[in-house]
Protein backbone atom coordinates (compact mmCIF):
# COMPACT_ATOMS: atom_id res chain seq x y z
CA UNK A 1 0.00 0.00 0.00
CA UNK A 2 0.93 3.08 -0.97
CA UNK A 3 1.00 6.35 1.40
CA UNK A 4 -0.63 9.58 0.58
CA UNK A 5 1.97 12.92 -0.09
CA UNK A 6 -0.26 16.04 -0.04
CA UNK A 7 -0.01 17.83 -3.42
CA UNK A 8 1.96 21.34 -3.47
CA UNK A 9 0.01 24.41 -4.52
CA UNK A 10 1.10 24.29 -8.22
CA UNK A 11 -0.25 20.73 -8.21
CA UNK A 12 -3.35 21.35 -6.48
CA UNK A 13 -4.55 24.53 -8.96
CA UNK A 14 -3.87 21.86 -11.46
CA UNK A 15 -5.89 19.10 -9.80
CA UNK A 16 -8.42 22.53 -9.47
CA UNK A 17 -8.68 23.42 -12.90
CA UNK A 18 -8.69 19.99 -14.23
CA UNK A 19 -11.99 19.25 -11.85
CA UNK A 20 -14.18 22.24 -12.74
CA UNK A 21 -13.40 21.40 -16.78
CA UNK A 22 -14.51 17.72 -16.32
CA UNK A 23 -18.05 16.37 -16.42
CA UNK A 24 -19.13 15.03 -12.29
CA UNK A 25 -19.53 11.02 -14.08
CA UNK A 26 -21.39 8.92 -12.16
CA UNK A 27 -23.14 11.75 -10.37
CA UNK A 28 -24.72 14.97 -12.10
CA UNK A 29 -23.61 13.73 -15.62
CA UNK A 30 -24.40 9.97 -17.02
CA UNK A 31 -26.12 10.79 -20.70
CA UNK A 32 -22.57 9.50 -22.61
CA UNK A 33 -24.09 12.31 -25.14
CA UNK A 34 -24.23 14.59 -22.64
CA UNK A 35 -20.56 13.35 -21.22
CA UNK A 36 -19.81 13.83 -24.71
CA UNK A 37 -20.85 17.34 -25.60
CA UNK A 38 -19.58 18.42 -22.20
CA UNK A 39 -16.39 17.98 -23.63
CA UNK A 40 -16.54 18.92 -27.01
CA UNK A 41 -17.59 22.68 -25.78
CA UNK A 42 -14.24 22.79 -23.96
CA UNK A 43 -11.47 25.59 -25.38
CA UNK A 44 -8.96 23.01 -27.48
CA UNK A 45 -5.62 22.73 -26.24
CA UNK A 46 -3.03 24.56 -27.95
CA UNK A 47 -0.97 22.69 -30.21
CA UNK A 48 1.70 20.35 -28.78
CA UNK A 49 4.00 21.62 -30.99
CA UNK A 50 5.95 18.62 -31.69
CA UNK A 51 7.06 18.10 -34.65
CA UNK A 52 6.89 14.72 -36.29
CA UNK A 53 8.64 13.73 -39.90
CA UNK A 54 5.34 12.14 -41.03
CA UNK A 55 1.17 11.60 -39.49
CA UNK A 56 -1.06 9.83 -41.03
CA UNK A 57 -4.28 8.27 -40.48
CA UNK A 58 -4.90 4.94 -41.69
CA UNK A 59 -7.33 1.52 -41.73
CA UNK A 60 -5.52 -1.51 -39.97
CA UNK A 61 -7.89 -4.28 -41.25
CA UNK A 62 -11.03 -2.33 -40.27
CA UNK A 63 -9.73 0.08 -37.27
CA UNK A 64 -8.47 3.34 -37.95
CA UNK A 65 -5.17 4.16 -36.50
CA UNK A 66 -2.93 7.51 -36.52
CA UNK A 67 0.81 6.49 -37.38
CA UNK A 68 3.61 8.77 -36.28
CA UNK A 69 6.62 8.20 -37.51
CA UNK A 70 9.29 10.19 -36.54
CA UNK A 71 12.04 9.06 -39.43
CA UNK A 72 9.36 9.05 -42.31
CA UNK A 73 10.21 5.47 -43.21
CA UNK A 74 13.48 4.78 -41.92
CA UNK A 75 13.52 0.74 -42.13
CA UNK A 76 14.07 -0.86 -38.53
CA UNK A 77 12.52 1.43 -36.55
CA UNK A 78 10.38 -0.12 -33.47
CA UNK A 79 6.80 0.84 -33.13
CA UNK A 80 4.98 1.45 -30.37
CA UNK A 81 0.84 0.15 -30.65
CA UNK A 82 -0.47 2.85 -27.89
CA UNK A 83 -4.02 2.82 -26.64
CA UNK A 84 -5.52 6.22 -25.04
CA UNK A 85 -6.89 7.00 -21.78
CA UNK A 86 -10.47 7.82 -21.34
CA UNK A 87 -12.45 5.29 -18.82
CA UNK A 88 -13.19 3.69 -22.30
CA UNK A 89 -15.98 5.68 -22.80
CA UNK A 90 -14.31 9.62 -24.02
CA UNK A 91 -11.42 10.63 -25.82
CA UNK A 92 -9.56 9.61 -28.78
CA UNK A 93 -7.07 9.93 -31.31
CA UNK A 94 -6.99 13.83 -31.20
CA UNK A 95 -7.23 14.09 -27.39
CA UNK A 96 -3.38 12.03 -27.12
CA UNK A 97 -2.16 13.75 -30.29
CA UNK A 98 0.31 15.97 -28.37
CA UNK A 99 1.19 12.83 -26.16
CA UNK A 100 1.92 10.77 -28.98
CA UNK A 101 3.60 13.13 -30.95
CA UNK A 102 6.03 13.52 -27.91
CA UNK A 103 6.35 9.76 -27.46
CA UNK A 104 6.94 9.17 -31.36
CA UNK A 105 9.75 11.65 -30.60
CA UNK A 106 11.45 10.60 -27.47
CA UNK A 107 11.81 6.90 -28.08
CA UNK A 108 12.59 7.54 -31.40
CA UNK A 109 10.02 5.07 -32.51
CA UNK A 110 6.92 4.59 -35.10
CA UNK A 111 3.83 5.27 -32.75
CA UNK A 112 0.31 3.58 -33.77
CA UNK A 113 -2.35 4.92 -31.90
CA UNK A 114 -5.12 3.20 -31.74
CA UNK A 115 -9.56 4.65 -32.62
CA UNK A 116 -10.58 1.97 -30.62
CA UNK A 117 -14.68 1.77 -30.42
CA UNK A 118 -15.55 3.16 -27.02
CA UNK A 119 -18.55 2.22 -24.29
CA UNK A 120 -21.11 2.10 -23.61
CA UNK A 121 -22.05 1.72 -27.10
CA UNK A 122 -19.84 -0.67 -27.75
CA UNK A 123 -18.75 -2.33 -24.44
CA UNK A 124 -16.54 -5.20 -23.84
CA UNK A 125 -14.45 -6.80 -25.58
CA UNK A 126 -14.79 -4.69 -28.58
CA UNK A 127 -12.10 -2.49 -27.39
CA UNK A 128 -9.75 -5.51 -26.78
CA UNK A 129 -10.72 -6.90 -29.87
CA UNK A 130 -9.78 -3.30 -31.78
CA UNK A 131 -6.64 -3.15 -30.42
CA UNK A 132 -5.43 -6.97 -31.05
CA UNK A 133 -6.51 -6.23 -34.74
CA UNK A 134 -4.36 -3.13 -34.99
CA UNK A 135 -1.56 -4.99 -32.90
CA UNK A 136 -1.88 -8.16 -35.24
CA UNK A 137 -2.08 -5.41 -38.29
CA UNK A 138 1.35 -3.76 -37.24
CA UNK A 139 3.28 -6.70 -36.62
CA UNK A 140 2.69 -7.42 -40.32
CA UNK A 141 3.31 -3.93 -41.71
CA UNK A 142 6.49 -3.78 -39.64
CA UNK A 143 7.91 -7.41 -39.65
CA UNK A 144 10.84 -7.80 -38.30
CA UNK A 145 11.17 -5.14 -35.82
CA UNK A 146 10.71 -4.22 -32.17
CA UNK A 147 7.86 -4.00 -30.91
CA UNK A 148 6.30 -2.86 -27.44
CA UNK A 149 2.52 -1.84 -26.29
CA UNK A 150 1.43 0.70 -24.03
CA UNK A 151 -1.02 2.94 -22.68
CA UNK A 152 -2.27 5.32 -20.25
CA UNK A 153 -5.37 4.59 -18.00
CA UNK A 154 -7.91 2.97 -19.96
CA UNK A 155 -5.09 2.52 -22.16
CA UNK A 156 -3.24 0.99 -19.66
CA UNK A 157 -5.45 -1.78 -19.17
CA UNK A 158 -5.52 -2.43 -22.97
CA UNK A 159 -1.73 -2.51 -23.53
CA UNK A 160 -1.85 -4.98 -20.35
CA UNK A 161 -4.56 -7.73 -22.28
CA UNK A 162 -2.56 -7.14 -25.95
CA UNK A 163 0.36 -8.51 -23.95
CA UNK A 164 -1.73 -11.06 -22.51
CA UNK A 165 -3.37 -11.66 -25.69
CA UNK A 166 0.37 -11.86 -27.56
CA UNK A 167 1.71 -14.52 -25.36
CA UNK A 168 -1.83 -16.21 -25.03
CA UNK A 169 -1.58 -16.51 -28.64
CA UNK A 170 1.57 -17.29 -29.85
CA UNK A 171 2.85 -13.54 -31.12
CA UNK A 172 3.16 -11.26 -31.98
CA UNK A 173 6.53 -11.25 -28.95
CA UNK A 174 6.78 -7.61 -27.43
CA UNK A 175 9.51 -6.13 -26.14
CA UNK A 176 7.88 -3.91 -23.39
CA UNK A 177 4.82 -2.83 -22.10
CA UNK A 178 4.31 0.48 -21.09
CA UNK A 179 1.35 0.86 -18.69
CA UNK A 180 0.75 4.99 -17.28
CA UNK A 181 -1.48 4.57 -14.23
CA UNK A 182 -3.40 1.76 -15.43
CA UNK A 183 -7.11 0.79 -14.69
CA UNK A 184 -6.44 -2.78 -14.01
CA UNK A 185 -9.59 -3.78 -11.72
CA UNK A 186 -13.06 -3.15 -11.73
CA UNK A 187 -13.86 -4.43 -8.72
CA UNK A 188 -11.63 -1.50 -7.40
CA UNK A 189 -10.00 -3.63 -4.12
CA UNK A 190 -6.73 -1.39 -3.90
CA UNK A 191 -7.07 1.03 -0.47
CA UNK A 192 -6.36 3.89 -2.60
CA UNK A 193 -9.59 3.54 -4.06
CA UNK A 194 -10.84 4.70 -0.62
CA UNK A 195 -8.08 6.88 0.56
CA UNK A 196 -8.61 9.12 -2.67
CA UNK A 197 -12.19 8.62 -3.46
CA UNK A 198 -12.23 12.46 -4.38
CA UNK A 199 -10.57 15.67 -4.44
CA UNK A 200 -7.57 14.31 -6.11
CA UNK A 201 -9.25 14.55 -10.14
CA UNK A 202 -10.23 11.29 -10.79
CA UNK A 203 -13.03 10.22 -8.03
CA UNK A 204 -14.44 6.61 -6.43
CA UNK A 205 -17.90 7.82 -8.47
CA UNK A 206 -15.96 8.27 -12.13
CA UNK A 207 -14.79 4.91 -12.30
CA UNK A 208 -17.45 3.11 -10.94
CA UNK A 209 -19.52 4.91 -13.68
CA UNK A 210 -16.84 4.09 -16.71
CA UNK A 211 -16.51 -0.02 -15.32
CA UNK A 212 -20.56 -0.14 -15.45
CA UNK A 213 -20.53 1.16 -19.17
CA UNK A 214 -17.64 -0.98 -20.13
CA UNK A 215 -18.63 -4.30 -18.30
CA UNK A 216 -22.38 -4.29 -17.90
CA UNK A 217 -22.02 -8.08 -17.88
CA UNK A 218 -20.86 -9.19 -14.43
CA UNK A 219 -19.62 -11.64 -15.75
CA UNK A 220 -16.49 -10.15 -17.71
CA UNK A 221 -15.36 -8.31 -14.46
CA UNK A 222 -13.31 -10.47 -13.54
CA UNK A 223 -12.37 -11.98 -16.93
CA UNK A 224 -8.69 -11.03 -17.25
CA UNK A 225 -9.05 -9.64 -20.31
CA UNK A 226 -11.26 -6.97 -19.36
CA UNK A 227 -9.60 -7.20 -15.35
CA UNK A 228 -6.24 -8.26 -16.10
CA UNK A 229 -5.39 -7.79 -11.87
CA UNK A 230 -7.37 -10.86 -11.95
CA UNK A 231 -4.77 -13.39 -13.99
CA UNK A 232 -3.74 -15.82 -12.35
CA UNK A 233 -0.38 -16.59 -14.20
CA UNK A 234 1.09 -13.62 -15.39
CA UNK A 235 4.91 -15.48 -16.48
CA UNK A 236 6.19 -15.75 -19.79
CA UNK A 237 5.22 -11.75 -20.44
CA UNK A 238 7.36 -9.07 -21.15
CA UNK A 239 9.32 -6.67 -19.40
CA UNK A 240 6.99 -4.28 -17.62
CA UNK A 241 7.41 -0.50 -17.39
CA UNK A 242 4.78 1.36 -14.93
CA UNK A 243 3.95 4.83 -13.78
CA UNK A 244 2.13 5.62 -10.57
CA UNK A 245 0.93 8.54 -9.31
CA UNK A 246 0.39 9.23 -5.28
CA UNK A 247 -2.95 10.72 -5.48
CA UNK A 248 -4.68 8.21 -7.84
CA UNK A 249 -7.05 6.08 -7.08
CA UNK A 250 -5.48 3.69 -9.32
CA UNK A 251 -2.26 4.04 -7.76
CA UNK A 252 -2.73 0.35 -5.25
CA UNK A 253 -4.20 -2.01 -8.16
CA UNK A 254 -0.81 -0.82 -10.32
CA UNK A 255 1.44 -1.78 -7.47
CA UNK A 256 -0.34 -4.78 -6.95
CA UNK A 257 -0.32 -5.99 -10.98
CA UNK A 258 3.59 -4.76 -10.74
CA UNK A 259 3.95 -7.00 -7.62
CA UNK A 260 2.42 -9.89 -9.49
CA UNK A 261 4.11 -9.61 -12.61
CA UNK A 262 7.70 -9.70 -10.84
CA UNK A 263 6.31 -12.70 -8.83
CA UNK A 264 6.04 -14.76 -12.10
CA UNK A 265 9.62 -14.20 -13.00
CA UNK A 266 8.81 -10.67 -15.46
CA UNK A 267 10.93 -7.87 -15.41
CA UNK A 268 9.77 -4.82 -13.86
CA UNK A 269 10.49 -1.18 -13.45
CA UNK A 270 7.87 1.09 -11.36
CA UNK A 271 8.33 4.82 -11.29
CA UNK A 272 5.97 6.35 -8.80
CA UNK A 273 5.53 9.84 -8.54
CA UNK A 274 4.13 11.05 -4.86
CA UNK A 275 1.69 14.29 -4.57
CA UNK A 276 0.81 13.76 -8.21
CA UNK A 277 -2.76 12.81 -9.66
CA UNK A 278 -4.17 10.75 -12.20
CA UNK A 279 -3.69 11.77 -15.69
CA UNK A 280 -0.27 14.20 -14.90
CA UNK A 281 1.83 12.86 -18.16
CA UNK A 282 -0.67 14.75 -20.12
CA UNK A 283 0.10 17.35 -18.58
CA UNK A 284 3.67 18.22 -19.31
CA UNK A 285 2.98 22.09 -20.86
CA UNK A 286 1.84 23.02 -17.50
CA UNK A 287 4.08 21.15 -14.78
CA UNK A 288 7.35 20.83 -14.34
CA UNK A 289 7.53 17.59 -12.90
CA UNK A 290 5.14 15.98 -15.28
CA UNK A 291 7.19 17.10 -18.09
CA UNK A 292 10.32 15.12 -15.94
CA UNK A 293 8.91 12.26 -16.12
CA UNK A 294 7.03 11.78 -19.22
CA UNK A 295 11.05 12.39 -20.56
CA UNK A 296 12.25 9.47 -18.07
CA UNK A 297 9.42 7.51 -19.13
CA UNK A 298 9.90 7.78 -22.66
CA UNK A 299 13.50 7.20 -22.22
CA UNK A 300 12.76 3.83 -20.62
CA UNK A 301 10.68 2.62 -22.98
CA UNK A 302 13.29 4.00 -25.65
CA UNK A 303 15.52 1.82 -23.92
CA UNK A 304 13.65 -1.51 -24.67
CA UNK A 305 12.58 -0.40 -28.13
CA UNK A 306 16.20 -0.01 -29.16
CA UNK A 307 17.58 -3.38 -26.76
Amino acid sequence: MTTTVEPTAEVRRLIELATANFPALGTGVTDIAEVRAFLAARPAPPPSGIEVAHVADEDADGVRVRVYDPTDGAAETPVVVFAHGGGFCVCGLDSHDGFCRAMAVRTGAVVVSVDYRLAPEHPFPAAPDDCWTALRWTARRYAGRRIAVAGDSAGGNLAAVMALTALDRGGPELVCQALYYPMLDPQRRGDSHRRHARGYFLTADHLRWYWDCYLPRPADRTDPYAAPLHRADLSGLPPAQLVTAGLDPLCDDAWAYAHALAGAGVDVTLAHLPGMFHGFLSMAGALPRALTARTEAFAALRRALHG
